[in-house]
């Protein structure tokens, strides 16, 4: 598992889109189809949806795995739903069978996460591993090769009570907007992949 190698992709600038923006997923698409471009076309992709669906600012991630179930191919692989989440409780454990069943693929980390009030409501792509509860002060394994955040709400106070209370139109549509985002990257990036070979 390439968590925390320094691989090619991390030369590409972090990306950030508003999910309200014209043509977000797009967008979003384009980066991300960049990035899977610079791995191996066999290896896997593995995304990673942190979050818990009994708080609704924290509820980003199982959402787009959820999401995505119904795109589970060869090529991405989903850990994280509404059904199964992956959490502070059982992230060490979901980590370790991930490693041990994809020892060879690209991870990428979702997770939900708070900033500053202008910032609210972007979708951002970061280099290397996103370190999971940092925001509400929980020490939890580091996550991904890359990774990829929604900013649900507003941070700074009472982390807790702000996941609670983040309008869940705001995390679904986020949700949306992540999930067809790395749905169409990974067609992007597959064709291409292709196109190249022949």
């Amino acid at each position: 598992m390439n968590t925390f190698e320094n691989r090619k992709d991390s030369f590409l600038p972090p990306f950030k889109v508003e999910y309200r923006s014209e043509n977000a997923d797009e967008h979003l698409a384009l980066h991300l189809a960049q990035r899977f471009r610079l791995k191996p076309f066999e290896e896997e992709i593995i995304l990673v949806c942190i979050g818990t669906d009994r708080s609704t600012g924290d509820a980003l991630g199982p959402l787009v795995g959820s999401k995505l179930q119904t795109h589970s191919s060869r090529l991405l692989q989903v850990y994280g739903t509404l059904d199964d989440p992956v959490h502070a409780m059982n992230l060490t454990d979901k980590l370790e069978f991930i490693q041990t069943k994809h020892p060879k693929a690209t991870v990428i980390a979702v997770d939900a996460c708070l900033g500053q009030f202008s910032h609210v409501g972007n979708i951002n792509v970061i280099n290397g591993p996103l370190k999971p509860g940092a925001g509400v002060k929980k020490e939890l394994p580091a996550v991904g090769t890359f990774h990829i955040t929604g900013i649900v709400n507003v941070g700074g106070f009472m982390e807790y009570f702000v996941l609670q209370n983040t309008r869940l139109a705001v995390v679904m549509n986020m949700a949306e907007i992540i999930a067809s985002g790395l749905s169409k990257a990974v067609s992007l990036a597959s064709e291409e992949s292709r196109l190249g070979s022949i």
